[in-house]
């Protein structure tokens, strides 16, 4: 194993012990010395600074909240690249277009260590965001990649490992929006009537200041705030017209699992998932949205008349917890019912537009063209006393086993199994880096029937899928494609205190 310039000697000791059967790549295969993802004759369509940095908020009433903040300048491209949200502590919108050359220069400003992953894009493997690319205080990185994802609601946040949780909680996330000509040509919602939406929890001391408690309850069971935010700020009432509007919303939790209804019982009508657009618009009565799952919704308020409000909420559910006993000390549990947002009907605004009845097509995968068809690749989600696992091994920064080795330019099938007898067997809501996939099955144990029944009605399975949540007693069948990058691409759960604790393995992508 070489050693890189510029790394401490502790680390190198952490990242290099191994498993049984286990390999890891050199570090000279990208280190942490190596701090850009350039090429030489990268011509970048947009180009733009991003700055990781600490500033004071105001979020609540009375003093400022200390956060963690992106920022961003835009160097070269069109002017609406980089749109911000007034008063928030998330990092601006970075709205991109399917084919754009895109060059970042990531700035840490933050007393730590620091990478960015730009999560649900499709881009080289020196650009996602790997944890090993981590730069230290006051260090650069520089990202390069084409935008060949589809037209939808993507995000991006750090990626540190041990500290993603503790970061992303403390406000470094934002979105990105990507187009295409294909969203273009349908008469959707856009500009104003097009909003994005980052639902969060939070918990606050009495002067304002966020708290993050670590205690080991929390970091099994994962962290839950008492006060929901949306686009960073409390009490969100969205202000409309009698119209259509295209709603996107992310669930930028660490671990919190939203049951989104309607108040009036209407149906929420779902145009896209975390890769774009579905086929066709599906209704569901309510939506389950794990951590870093998107949704786009439809919402017409022409019904409405002035004055009316109407609340998304958030139903109760059950059967993520273990049988025995783990907990928070959070004031608002995992699986209560709460208010998320309010839409106050505010404006007259005569613009008919029509739900399209085809939005895409969706080529489907086919589970005889996978090179494994016969031989799933099994991503065993299970809970160990202080040590959640896949396929009973942690995370370490360069290794990969012998299954996680995958040929280039193959459709693969990933089996994703939570039935592990152990007792505190508990939701995984599992990513996959890379590209997009398509959740083949579903199934459930018996036993677990009755508490997965209070969610899986709201499951859209039907589009492209970066993060699928796995419930306790399920195992969910994917058809994933792997081509056109090698190199090592994460899979984790995205409870993101199980992923700092370890629950975080490489793909091998080679060819």
């Amino acid at each position: 194993m070489t050693r890189p310039i510029n790394i401490k000697r502790r680390k190198l000791l952490r990242y290099a012990s191994l498993g049984a059967a286990a390999y890891s790549l050199p570090w000279g295969l990208g280190g942490r010395a190596e701090q850009s993802s350039a090429k030489a004759k990268f011509a970048p369509d947009v180009e733009l600074l991003l700055r990781a940095g600490v500033t004071d908020v105001p979020i609540l009433r009375g003093k400022p909240t200390r956060v963690w903040k992106f920022s961003a300048k835009l160097l070269k491209g069109p002017s609406g690249t980089v749109e911000k949200i007034p008063g928030s502590y998330l990092g601006p919108v970075l709205r991109l277009r399917k084919g754009q050359r895109v060059r970042i220069r990531f700035h840490n400003k933050i007393p730590e260590g620091c990478i960015v992953h730009q999560h649900g894009l499709h881009v080289p493997e020196r650009a996602d965001g790997h944890p090993r690319y981590e730069i230290d205080s006051g260090q650069t990185y520089t990202y390069e990649f084409v935008v060949r994802d589809r037209a939808g609601t993507y995000w991006y946040h750090t990626h540190t490992h041990h500290r993603t949780a503790q970061q992303v909680y403390n406000g470094l996330a934002g979105l990105i929006l990507v187009s295409d000509r294909e969203d273009d040509g349908l008469d959707l919602p856009d500009g104003k009537h097009d909003v994005p939406l980052v639902i969060q929890d939070r918990r606050f001391d009495r002067q304002n200041q966020l708290l993050y408690v670590n205690s080991l309850q929390e970091q099994m069971a994962g962290f839950l705030g008492d006060r929901i935010l949306v686009n960073g700020k409390p009490d969100f009432l969205l202000q409309v017209a009698t119209r259509a509007y295209r709603l996107r919303l992310l669930n930028g939790s660490n671990s919190r699992i939203y049951k989104l209804a309607w108040s009036d019982g209407s149906p929420l009508t779902v145009i896209g998932t975390d890769g774009g657009l579905l086929e066709r618009p599906v209704q569901r009565q309510y939506v389950t949205l794990a951590p870093a799952e998107r949704i786009e919704i439809w919402a017409d308020f022409s019904r409405y008349k002035i004055g009316t409000e109407l609340t998304l909420t958030s139903l109760a559910f059950s059967g993520v917890m273990p049988e025995e006993g783990v907990t928070t000390s959070s004031a608002l549990p995992q699986g209560g019912a709460f208010p998320v947002l309010k839409v106050r009907v505010v404006r007259l605004e005569w613009r008919f537009q029509a739900l399209p009845a085809r939005l895409t097509t969706i080529t489907r995968y086919r589970l005889k063209d996978a090179a494994n068809a016969r031989k799933p690749r099994t991503i065993t989600l299970a809970m160990r006393p202080m040590l959640p696992q896949i396929n009973n091994r942690s995370f370490q920064m360069t290794e990969f086993a012998k299954h996680e080795i995958i040929p280039l330019n193959t459709l693969q099938v990933l089996t994703c199994d939570n039935r592990d007898p152990n007792p505190m067997r508990m939701v995984h809501p599992l990513h996959v880096h890379g590209q997009s996939f398509q959740v083949l099955k579903r199934e459930i144990a018996p036993a677990y029937a009755k508490a997965y029944a209070t969610l899986s009605a709201g499951f859209v399975d039907s589009g492209w899928k970066d993060t699928v949540l796995v419930m306790p007693g399920e195992r969910v069948t994917l058809l994933k494609r792997f081509d056109r990058y090698k190199g090592l691409y994460l899979y984790h759960c995205h409870n993101l205190e199980h992923e700092n604790l370890g629950m975080m393995r490489n793909f091998l992508v080679q060819g």
